[in-house]
This record gives structure tokens, sequence and C-alpha cells, in this order.
């Protein structure tokens, strides 16, 4: 009779289970402030880092990083340059890469892998571009090579002389119904852009036309 434990309260029984929890409590965050033991901090390993890191330059036997070279990130290095690429913008012409020069101030018109002599001041019998609003503005027939090419090309890079100027929304119009973007530059960054595009994209998708720099209203282009 011994063993029989006399039988307490549940309201006691259960204080005394609040008592041990809280006490359990108390001791879960006591021994997880403590430190790992030696023995398990030496069973941590460090794996060596075997990812080189992005955009870095190899490294010499001498341990000093190799020079970039910049020209392996030409990407269009070995593209031939077209031939009707402008080498040179003149006062009074242009000097393409085929060797050909446009001289005598006319602009130049290159379509196809061609150029043609360029005079659209012609058909209004001066040497004006501009309408009375200062729009740059051609007729229509000045561009009537682009109508008769297919397939055509994609975009047209107005070159305007040595400023640039906003076209007039009749041209602009025309340019449109042909199938054709537009891109309006002074003359030195129009044979830039002309040059880049054709060489990245062909000739066929690229058509320039182009105001020698030395160009002058009313006067036309002088040297």
């Amino acid at each position: 009779m011994a063993s029989i434990r006399t039988c307490r309260p549940l309201t006691q029984f259960a204080s005394i289970l609040r008592q041990q929890g809280a006490l359990g409590n108390r001791q879960i965050s006591t021994y997880t402030a403590k430190r790992l033991p030696a023995r398990a901090a030496t069973n941590c390993r460090v794996l060596p880092h075997t990812i080189s890191s992005f955009h870095t330059s190899p490294r010499r036997d001498d341990g000093e990083r190799a020079p970039t070279d910049f020209g392996a990130l030409d990407v269009l290095g070995n593209t031939p340059v077209p031939s009707t690429s402008i080498d040179v913008c003149m006062s009074d012409g242009f000097h393409l890469n085929s060797g050909a020069r446009i001289l005598d101030g006319a602009g130049v018109l290159l379509v196809g892998g061609e150029a043609f002599s360029w005079r659209p001041w012609l058909s209004r019998g001066e040497k004006r571009l501009l309408n009375k609003k200062g729009q740059w503005e051609v007729s229509n027939d000045t561009l009537g090579l682009l109508g008769l090419i297919w397939p055509r090309p994609d975009l047209l890079i107005l070159g305007l002389g040595p400023e640039i100027r906003p076209i007039s929304p009749e041209l602009r119009r025309h340019i449109s119904s042909l199938g054709m973007r537009v891109e309006v530059l002074d003359t030195r960054n129009a044979a830039a852009q002309f040059n880049l595009l054709a060489t990245e994209r062909g000739v066929t998708d690229v058509a320039a036309a182009l105001i020698p720099i030395g160009w002058k209203e009313g006067v036309g282009a002088v040297w």
C-alpha cells in the first residue's frame, strides 16, 4: 500500500505542468545561447571558392591581370565594309570607300549597294531645301528611285547638311507610304550611322540620302 499515492486536485496538477513547461523553456533558451563545443567546430569544413568572379581578366604567371584585348570585342572586325560606305564628308561632296568621289556640291543617294549623285533642289529651281515653316522638305519625285526597287530598305537615313532640322509632315508621310522608317540627322552623324548599319545589317536593309556638310540655304554647298 506504500506505492499508492494520494491523488492531487486537477487544478493543482495543471499548475505544476505550467511550472515545468516554463522551466523547460528557460533551460532551452539558456542552452541555445551557449557556443558549440570545440569538437563540433573542428568538424566544420570551409569549401574552397571554385567559381571565378564575373567579368574578370585572366591572371598571368606573375599574378597580374592580363590587359583586355579590345580588338577581340569588336564583333564586326572581320565583316567587310560596304563599298558605298562614306569615308570622308567634304564641304561640297563625299568620298566613298570604293574610291569614288561625288563633288560639285551634289548630295548622294545610297541604295542597294549603289551610289547616285543627288540634287533634290533642282525641282524647285533654286538652291533651297526649307519650306516657309522652316521645315526640311523635298519633292516626292526626288526619292522616286526608292519606289522602283524591291525589296525596299527598311530604314532611310536623311543627312540634312551641317545641322539637323525637322522634316515636313508631307515628306514623312511619303516615306512611310513606301514602307520605310526614317531617321533624321546632320550629315556627319548620318554618314556614321549608315556605315555602321550597312556593315551590320547589309546595304539592302538601309538607305541614305545625304546633303553635303557645306550646304547653305539659298547658296548651295560651297567649299
